[in-house]
């Protein structure tokens, strides 16, 4: 069941302007009958300002005259007006992390320079004009930014950053660096020597014949 947006400051109200059970209180606000009891005996840990519900558009006046003439009857909850949404504009970053912004994006800077001012911001939630300022170190805190990766800081996630980096990439015509094959016949092969070597210890367990201790094998030459 839906339950009011706050329920703890709506029970206050309730039990203050309202003949409702604490029962029926709890049952809509989605809270423990103590828990009410405590508001309505002001024993609460914290001191609430009610909240009218009916101008929240959460229940209606003739929902709580029912619910006031029959105490065995349980309110139901209106459904309020849709909550706009935020879609667009600088990410909300926690209080905690926002200094950690300017290390950040001078570690963008420094080491994807083609990513525009447009996707920093976007990024890491901040302004241009903070990211101009780093950028010809003319912030007002240049001598303590010290670069630092923002995945590591909790800025942004690795696939959002990479993401960024091949947009900018392709954009700034930056052709992707080349993978390195030159060891992959080698690592093929010792994946394959570890498979093989893994199968031949799983047959002589069943087997039973004593696994060769590697080092020992190595160590004493007339077991080589």
């Amino acid at each position: 069941m839906a339950q009011p947006l706050m329920p703890h400051a709506t029970a206050s109200w309730l039990v203050d302007n309202t003949a409702l059970s604490f029962e029926q209180i709890a049952e809509f606000c989605g809270l423990h009958i103590l828990e009410v009891q405590a508001i309505a005996d002001d024993t609460a840990a914290t001191k609430l300002t009610g909240r009218d519900p009916i101008r929240a558009h959460e229940v209606t006046q003739e929902e709580i005259d029912k619910a006031q003439a029959d105490p065995e009857y349980r309110m139901q909850i209106t459904k309020g007006p849709e909550q706009v949404r935020r879609t667009k504009g600088p990410r909300y970053t926690p209080v905690s992390k926002r200094q950690d912004k300017p290390d950040g994006i001078s570690w963008i800077i420094r080491n994807h320079p083609e990513i525009t001012d447009g996707a920093i911001s976007n990024l890491i939630g901040t302004t241009r004009t903070t990211i101009a300022a780093i950028r010809d170190r003319s912030h007002w805190n240049i001598q303590n930014i010290t670069p630092k990766d923002p995945v590591t800081l909790g800025l942004t996630t690795q696939r959002e950053l990479d993401a960024a980096v091949a947009k900018a990439a392709k954009a700034a015509g930056i052709e992707p660096a080349p993978t390195d094959t030159r060891l992959e016949g080698d690592r093929e092969a010792l994946l394959t020597q570890l498979r093989a070597e893994r199968e031949q210890a799983a047959r002589d367990a069943e087997a039973g014949i004593e696994p060769t201790d590697p080092n020992t094998l190595f160590n004493d030459p007339f077991k080589r």
